[in-house]
């Protein structure tokens, strides 16, 4: 096959090497490959309710992904330049620069990422090929038996049609390029204080304690695996509060792409292989399910899941009570278990999914706040922020969204019921831990 020449690869959420549909393309049809990850500008301003898109947390997560992902790349002598820019001013100018035969990057498919793709597209010259790719998926949307406009509302309904007849993918690995095509980049990855952030540390007693990248992901799945065997008592513990081992606390890595849900996905199969199925071992996969799920829902309805009267179209009465809104963020509400939450949040980045879901239902049930409000402050600050998971499961609690049952969490019942003894809410409303 006759190789063409010149590709970039630009990196958004798919910060990995193994298993990068794109970047794989790329080195199995170019000549030379050059990778490019912008710290894009717009996402270190303030948005409509006063938070920045990505706070420290995440933006440090971020820095530490890119710089292993500069690392990864080197050992298939692909170089990978990174800029503080906005990506439109920036990458028609580098395709240029670079003499770019062809463009590959992830499809996104909300309001925001799509009118920003729509103008780095319309920038570049008209014989530049322009490749984008689904790879944020388990199932790829050319692997599922429905057509995009006819997802179900019904999660229970999605899953059993995709676990029947929907098919996942091999994964793929890049070919490592000549020594020459390792070019110079000569460009440094931001610091936190470029970013705009004063450097902080984290509390000792985080339950998220890792670093971003590749192989911090790969490092924990094969811990999580592997060494500890807590992925065969997934079911039993996830909902758990404390520590790191509740849980397989993938998604930080999985929400910048740093690992694909195909990785974990094939990754499971084989624990199972080695050490036998069970429910829990079903269960993180079917999580994956869920994770699709709300990015086949931000698919099929694509602006409503960030209305206020989301998918639904339900025209509830919401408040912006700023003393409120405060209140909740600064852990200073009525409710102890909501407190232990957002104060663990603010200080580390980090909650729960079961601390999630009732400091969201205390948020829009109980304050009767405007849901989007909470979603943006989550947002800002949890290391994890995924668009689609988390306007989903905002929208989801706040009864504009899909469930079909409308719930709201007692907030008490569920203290009792998953910290019995106070363990967790000491942990956090303790002030002589700080």
């Amino acid at each position: 096959m006759q190789h063409k020449k010149t590709a970039i690869v630009w990196f958004t959420n798919n910060l990995r090497v193994q298993d990068n549909k794109a970047l794989h393309d790329a080195c199995e049809n170019y000549e030379r490959v050059i990778g490019v990850y912008c710290f894009d500008k717009k996402n270190f301003e303030k948005e409509q309710f006063g938070f920045k898109k990505i706070g420290k947390y995440r933006a440090k997560f971020l820095i530490e992904s890119v710089q292993d992902l500069s690392e990864n790349l080197k050992n298939f002598n692909i170089p990978l330049f990174v800029t503080h820019d906005y990506s439109h001013h920036f990458l028609p100018i580098f395709c240029l620069t670079h003499e770019a035969n062809a463009f590959f990057f992830l499809n996104e498919f909300t309001h925001e990422e799509e009118r920003e793709i729509k103008k780095i597209t319309e920038a570049l010259p008209d014989d530049i090929e322009i490749h984008q790719y689904y790879d944020q998926f388990l199932f790829h949307p050319d692997e599922i038996p429905m057509e995009i406009n006819k997802i179900p509302e019904v999660f229970t309904a999605f899953r059993k049609k995709l676990e029947k007849y929907g098919t996942i993918q091999k994964e793929v690995l890049p070919i490592a390029k000549d020594k020459s095509n390792l070019i110079e980049t000569n460009t440094i990855i931001p610091t936190l204080k470029d970013l705009g952030f004063e450097d902080f540390s984290v509390p000792s007693n985080t339950a998220f304690p890792y670093s971003g990248g590749e192989n911090a992901a790969k490092k924990r799945m094969h811990h999580y695996f592997f060494e500890s065997k807590k992925l065969s008592f997934y079911k039993k513990t996830r909902n758990g509060l404390i520590g790191v081992d509740y849980s397989s606390k993938f998604s930080p890595w999985l929400a910048n792409g740093a690992i694909s849900a195909r990785t974990i996905y094939w990754e499971v199969k084989a624990y199972e292989k080695e050490f036998g199925s069970n429910q829990s071992t079903y269960w993180l996969i079917f999580e994956l399910l869920w994770r699709d799920y709300f990015k086949y829902l931000s698919l099929k309805h694509k602006n409503n899941i960030f209305k206020i009267e989301g998918i639904k179209q339900v025209p509830y009465e919401w408040s912006s009570n700023e003393h409120k809104i405060k209140q909740w963020i600064n852990g200073e509400t009525a409710e102890p278990f909501v407190n232990a939450n957002m104060i663990e949040l603010k200080k580390t980045g980090w909650m729960s999914n079961r601390g999630r879901q009732n400091v969201a239902s205390y948020f829009a049930k109980e304050l009767l706040l405007d849901w989007r409000i909470g979603a943006a402050y989550f947002e800002s600050m949890l290391i994890d922020y995924d668009v689609h998971s988390n306007y989903g499961n905002w929208q989801y609690v706040a009864g504009v969204g899909n469930d079909p049952r409308d719930r709201k969490f007692n907030v008490k019942l569920q203290a009792e019921r998953y910290d019995a003894d106070g363990k967790f809410q000491r942990l956090w409303l303790q002030p002589s831990l700080f």
